[in-house]
């Protein structure tokens, strides 16, 4: 697989991602820990090299499995983990904390579930309005000296946000959600990043799975699938956002590919510094999203993408209001 780089400092990864956090959290029970291995050593075996975690997804859990699936090529691959929330005795999130000395602890009980010496990539995880961004920024590049954390990430930063952290220690990459069917990044956000070098990692690159063509109006989702609270996934607002997938299936019939797959190459084709980090449980759906790599799209297909969708209006908020609170802006 290609490689693409993200920051101005060179941190080389994998065209293409494995976001990590449905296999323990989000999405349902977590994955059974031997097949979440394996799925993650495929991901390696088929070129990918960027795996993204977090302290939250378990909480925990994401980041001790990643260190032991990952612990026999760890030097071959780019581990990315978040800091910046409190967690209560049931494992739940209790508030934000972006304290540089709460910092330091993530940091260093990271470092031990990841069973590595040093974090490639540290993101912000969430914006702390308690906390100025120059302390959390200055607390990461103390780490960066001390040779504990290589980057340094934001993650849903706002603009003025941004260019202020990158002023302090500069920011390797900004992980927000971008994809067809949420593209409020195009306005500032991507201009921003461009103008001071700092790479793109769009999560939830497939739409939560919406855009693989996979669910529809009638799917149900489990219990504990974070995706019953979502807006976006109302039963409506996913009869009405189907035209999105139509188009997809249409334009991925005449490219010999799938929906995910051309969702996927069109990020890929906006700027040669993003990088999607799909997430997925599934052997088959990993073995499919890697492919999205080697699919190209013409300036004709990307007029004509661009066409259409403009056409089409997305139904639905993609948080529900207490989370939305916590997007920078």
């Amino acid at each position: 697989m290609q490689k693409r780089t993200l920051g101005k400092n060179g941190l080389a990864v994998s065209a293409i991602g494995l976001g990590c956090m449905g296999l323990s959290y989000g999405y349902g029970p977590a994955t059974q820990t031997q097949q979440a291995i394996k799925l993650i050593r495929t991901a390696f075996e088929r070129g990918v090299t960027f795996f993204d975690s977090a302290e939250a997804y378990g909480p925990y859990k994401n980041e001790e499995l990643l260190g032991e699936a990952l612990a026999p090529f760890r030097d071959q691959v780019v581990i990315a983990t978040k800091f910046g929330f409190n967690f209560n005795a049931e494992g739940g999130q209790s508030g934000m904390n972006s304290r540089p000395e709460h910092i330091r602890q993530v940091a260093d009980a990271a470092l031990k579930r990841l069973r590595t010496d040093v974090i490639d990539l540290f993101y912000q995880h969430r914006v702390d309005p308690e906390v100025p961004i120059e302390d959390v920024a200055g607390t990461v590049k103390e780490l960066i000296e001390e040779g504990k954390v290589k980057h340094f990430g934001l993650s849903e930063a706002g603009a003025r946000t941004i260019r202020r952290a990158h002023a302090v220690q500069p920011v390797a990459a900004l992980q927000s959600e971008y994809s067809l069917w949420w593209r409020e990044p195009e306005t500032e956000i991507i201009p921003t990043l461009e103008e001071l070098g700092i790479g793109f990692v769009p999560f939830s690159p497939l739409g939560k799975g919406f855009l693989t063509g996979a669910i529809n109006e009638n799917t149900a989702f489990d219990s504990t699938d974070f995706r019953n609270i979502v807006p976006r996934f109302s039963p409506e607002a996913r009869k009405t956002n189907q035209a999105l997938v139509d188009l997809l299936d249409r334009i991925a019939l005449q490219k010999k590919a799938t929906s995910a797959q051309i969702a996927l190459a069109w990020l890929m084709a906006q700027k040669p510094w993003i990088v999607p980090i799909p997430g997925t449980t599934k052997l088959l759906r990993l073995e499919e999203n890697i492919g999205a790599a080697a699919v190209e799209l013409t300036e004709r297909d990307l007029h004509a993408i661009e066409d259409a969708v403009s056409k089409i209006t997305v139904q639905g908020d993609r948080y529900p209001a207490h989370l939305q609170a916590r997007v920078d802006r």
